[in-house]
């Protein structure tokens, strides 16, 4: 039987601005870190985003880890089961393939170079980047992205709205005449998942049903307006009933572009406005082409208010469901001027504790998992969290629909009492918009 060789994994500066503890997810393997990435991240530490947080974590761990020794000996990671770590100085090509002073080339000779070194050990690169990926394979050096908080099965995400058949038509005339009925009487058998959406029906009539686990009652979701807008299909309903329900303060709607997530957001949110201090609605900000703000033109308003115009715009759309003149849309209004509705990007509300506010994160798909941790550990009395977001629309290149935070919210929190997920699967923007999403 073959001698399983040790591994040694070189971590690229994506791993460690995904994750700053990434270092000791390695079991007991080896992890080497070329000095360009100190290098990099040297360069990322000053900020407010949670790429420099991550990259000042990761400098203070290394610092502590090294105490008073050399950096290019190798140094033993604290903990049980666990390897060594050490710099890589050395990044000088000796392939007299890439002649340039390109740093993801350089991270890939530090790796090469360590691999002749160690011709006894298996080295690994590993990086958010694909394509520093593919480079890797390409000169026979394995490469892998990284794993830890990565989901598994994406089908496990897909929370369809159940539907259950052939129920006697009197079950379903006493459900609608009670609005709830027992578990135990309906589904003795059946394992219903804990605050689930469900449609009840036979061949004549249906019902839609909300599960409460706590009490053991199937309850009945009616189609109820919130802020003058009316739920399309049952998953919206679905939807309103999750984001108004008091006793749920952390709610995920994940759907495709026109599926009315953001809008419903804001308009329960709207509806429940004498129940909490102040309604928050952020996003994180993706520049295009990933550069950084601050090419963009004017002063910090003009570069972050196209980023906002979205969530304004679905505002306006609830504002205009009243007249101007009514009491609905002055309230509305006054809600903005006095701050009591504030919308802005997420940076400038990190790090703050949230406490009697109804806090709505859109576009959470582009959002790490420690920045959802980081975001729900704010959570003080009395606070809603709602996420919204389309797993399949990435905008950041280290992120994907398997790792981005949205997904590994809705994985690791699924049948909490205190949580609800919704998918919402129907467009209702236009006609024309389905066209586009089932086709294009």
């Amino acid at each position: 039987m073959p001698i399983k060789k040790k591994k040694i994994y070189v971590l690229d500066t994506s791993v460690i601005l995904y994750s700053h503890d990434s270092i000791m997810n390695f079991e007991e393997n080896d992890i080497g870190i070329p000095i360009t990435v100190l290098e990099e991240l040297d360069h990322m530490k000053k900020g407010n985003d949670i790429i420099n947080f991550e990259a000042r974590e990761f400098i203070r761990m290394i610092d502590d880890l090294s105490s008073d020794k050399m950096l290019d000996n190798w140094i033993s990671l604290n903990g049980k089961n666990k390897g060594s770590f050490k710099v890589l100085v050395d990044y000088s090509s000796k392939n007299n393939i890439f002649n340039d002073e390109i740093n993801d080339h350089k991270i890939l000779d530090s790796a090469l170079n360590l691999q002749r070194i160690e011709k006894n050990k298996s080295v690994i690169l590993v990086s958010k980047d694909i394509n520093l990926r593919l480079k890797a394979k390409s000169l026979n050096l394995k490469a892998e992205d990284y794993k830890t908080g990565k989901i598994k099965n994406l089908n496990s995400l897909e929370f369809e709205s159940q539907i259950i058949n052939n129920l006697k038509d009197e079950t379903i005339d006493n459900f609608y005449m009670n609005s709830s009925i027992s578990k135990k009487e309906i589904f003795p058998r059946k394992t219903l998942s804990n605050n689930g959406y469900y449609v009840l029906k036979n061949s004549k009539k249906s019902a839609l049903a909300y599960y409460d686990s706590k009490e053991e009652i199937v309850y009945r979701v009616e189609k109820g307006v919130v802020s003058g807008i009316k739920p399309r299909n049952a998953e919206q309903a679905f939807a309103i009933h999750a984001l108004t329900n008091s006793k749920i303060p952390l709610v995920s709607v994940n759907g495709v572009a026109g599926t009315g997530k953001t809008l419903l957001a804001l308009a329960s949110a709207i509806s429940q406005r004498r129940n909490y201090k102040q309604i928050f609605v952020a996003r994180p900000i993706v520049p295009l082409s990933n550069k950084d703000l601050g090419y963009l033109p004017g002063d910090i308003s003009s570069k972050i208010n196209p980023y906002m115009e979205p969530l304004w715009d679905n505002f306006k759309f609830i504002q205009n469901q009243f007249k101007e003149t009514s009491k609905e849309y002055k309230v509305l209004k006054n809600m903005v001027e006095s701050e009591k509705f504030l919308i802005q990007p997420l940076a400038y509300i990190r790090g703050r504790s949230f406490s009697n506010i109804f806090f709505i994160v859109d576009e959470a798909q582009n959002l790490t998992p420690h920045e959802i941790k980081t975001i729900i550990s704010r959570a003080g009395e009395n606070t809603k969290i709602v996420f919204t977001g389309d797993i399949n629309q990435i905008d950041t290149p280290y992120l994907d629909s398997q790792s981005n935070g949205l997904s590994y919210l809705i994985d690791k929190l699924k049948n909490q009492s205190l949580y609800s997920h919704v998918t919402l699967r129907k467009g209702e923007r236009s006609d024309l918009a389905n066209l586009a999403n089932e086709l294009l």
